[in-house]
């Protein structure tokens, strides 16, 4: 079968936008001749469509474009996802659809059966599952239509599967004689070679092709990479699409054709991705322009880089705010940095800002020392004026905390952390520094100094991270096992951490789920982010030895 792949970046709740993306890969496919064309999962509606699944009239109007689009459809048929409804009761209202469409009507409809309710999705809370599936007649084949998390439970893949049910083998033992799978699968680092892995053996272990339709782009957190595949009856790839764009693929099912599968390296997978899903978030928002404080550290010269990137250098205003703590090598680096991008650059200094602030507060203070309260002070006005520009002249403000100093707290509340989108919150330091070397690999862009300098948040003399922090390295490694692997703390200085260290590390990450709770939206680009994907509760006493 002659099938074409159409990976288009939908816009949650933008119907009619989705709409004439559709139309446009459907008029193109008809072009190419193909006997099907495959879009991704909630083609209609954008994923994740989240609580607008509630609103009645969202769904309705979802329905009144599916059968718009097949009342346009002729011989060349359109396989896409969509909302269905679900009358039977007791059950939830509505399902997680896909639909063929041809020759002027909905020809078939099949329902998800694996409803994912982990990480970053919460499908059971919207859906109802489907209690079985079968092929669905198609000229003189038989197709097995799934949808994204349907075809994430082989037994001989995952050795400890969520779900008893395997959908795509369920229907190859039913007679289909091609897999199709319409995706909306979120991109973490090292999802590639995981896909492509599992879906290379379903497609060996069914003996039918399989045909991987994915969504591309992002919204709100989650960043979607596309990389829709197309594998024949042996596992073989045939066909790859482009990852972090969008992309239009035209393959021959039964091509005994294969091809290599090619990936970038991870430091340009995790900046295009995080390219992707800024660009993305601010278009898909309405915003145009981006402000950021510009310290001088690496944290913010990577952001800048990006927001450069996905905005276009016109678009991006950088702030240096100093202070008496400040040092000359930060300004000339920030500066440096902002000509390097060709944006808009300001210096405002804090210092009588900061003078006013601790006159007005001295009698309540009184004759206690100077500290942190003084040191938070000063972020906390750099927040203030920062906003006051996002407010004059329309501009969303970045923040620049990496996830690393999100995690325990080394950051400030209404002050570091004041913005609308968190760009590389789920980007450790140690990888922070990694991405700036690779930003950096043909021409100095970010200054040198400032990625081999210790770090240093600068609000008092002679200030390093490290006086408050493990080296990154530890911090890191300590970091990932907790949070993304879920170990104890005895396990983990089983595995060779100084227990002291770990105990504190631990007891700063659970102490600073509050921060965490009102930090702004953070772009998901590990297994395991801060956010919507790990729900602690603030308000816990549990500590695990």
């Amino acid at each position: 079968m002659k099938v074409a792949l159409a990976q288009i970046n939908t816009t949650v709740g933008d119907l009619a936008g989705n709409e004439a993306k559709i139309l446009a890969a459907y008029h193109r496919a008809v072009a190419a001749g193909v006997n099907l064309v495959i879009f991704p999962e909630l083609t209609t509606t954008g994923y994740p469509p989240r609580d607008l699944l509630f609103k009645k009239n969202f769904v309705a109007q979802n329905l009144e474009l599916l059968e718009r689009l097949a009342q346009i459809t002729g011989p060349t048929a359109m396989l896409l996802g969509y909302v269905g409804e679900n009358k039977v009761r007791p059950g939830k209202p509505v399902t997680n659809c896909a639909a063929l469409l041809q020759n002027g009507r909905i020809v078939a409809t099949r329902v998800k059966t694996l409803l994912p309710t982990y990480d970053v999705f919460d499908e059971d809370r919207y859906f109802e599952p489907a209690e079985c599936n079968s092929p669905v007649p198609f000229g003189e084949t038989n197709l097995g239509v799934t949808i994204c998390e349907d075809i994430w439970n082989d037994e001989d893949f995952w050795p400890d599967r969520r779900y008893r049910r395997n959908p795509p083998i369920e229907l190859a033992l039913a007679g289909a004689k091609i897999l199709f799978n319409v995706s909306a699968s979120p991109w973490h680092l090292g999802k590639n070679k995981i896909r492509f892995d599992m879906l290379s053996k379903l497609a060996k272990k069914a003996q039918i092709p399989l045909v991987f339709c994915n969504a591309v782009g992002g919204n709100d957190e989650v960043i979607f990479d596309g990389g829709s595949m197309v594998f024949n009856a042996s596992g073989e790839l045939i066909a790859q699409g482009e990852i972090f764009k969008e992309d239009f693929l035209i393959a021959d099912t039964e091509s005994n054709v294969a091809i290599p599968f090619t990936l970038p390296c991870e430091e340009e997978k995790l900046y295009r991705a995080l390219v992707l899903g800024l660009r993305d978030y601010f278009h898909k928002c309405g915003f145009k322009s981006a402000v950021l404080g510009l310290s001088g550290g690496i944290d913010s010269a990577v952001t800048a880089v990006l927001a450069a990137e996905a905005l276009g250098q016109e678009n991006v205003h950088g702030v240096s705010l100093p202070s008496e703590f400040s040092s000359q090598h930060s300004l000339d680096d920030a500066r440096v940095l902002a000509e390097n991008l060709g944006i808009k650059y300001d210096v405002v200094p804090i210092q009588t800002a900061f003078a006013g602030m601790k006159q007005q507060l001295k009698p309540i203070f009184g004759d206690r020392a100077e500290d942190t309260a003084e040191e938070n002070l000063q972020a906390r006005i750099r927040g203030n004026l920062l906003m006051a520009l996002s407010n004059k002249f329309g501009s969303l403000l970045l923040t620049t905390g990496n996830k690393s100093e999100l995690a325990v707290g080394y950051c400030t509340l209404y002050g570091d952390m004041c913005g609308g989108l968190a760009v590389i919150s789920d980007v450790p330091k140690t990888m922070v520094y990694n991405l700036a070397r690779w930003i950096n690999r043909e021409r100095e862009i970010i200054p040198a100094s400032t990625i081999t300098k210790p770090p240093s948040a600068e609000l008092r003399p002679d200030q390093c991270d490290q006086d408050s922090l493990p080296p990154y390295e530890i911090l890191d490694a300590i970091l990932h096992e907790y949070v993304v692997n879920l170990k104890s703390s005895g396990e983990i200085i089983r595995m060779g951490f100084d227990e002291a260290t770990v105990k504190r590390i631990i007891r700063l990450i659970d102490l600073n789920e509050y921060k965490r709770r009102q930090a702004a939206p953070g772009l998901k680009v590990t297994s395991k982010a801060f956010g919507m994907g790990r729900r602690f509760p603030v308000a816990q006493r549990y500590r695990e030895a």
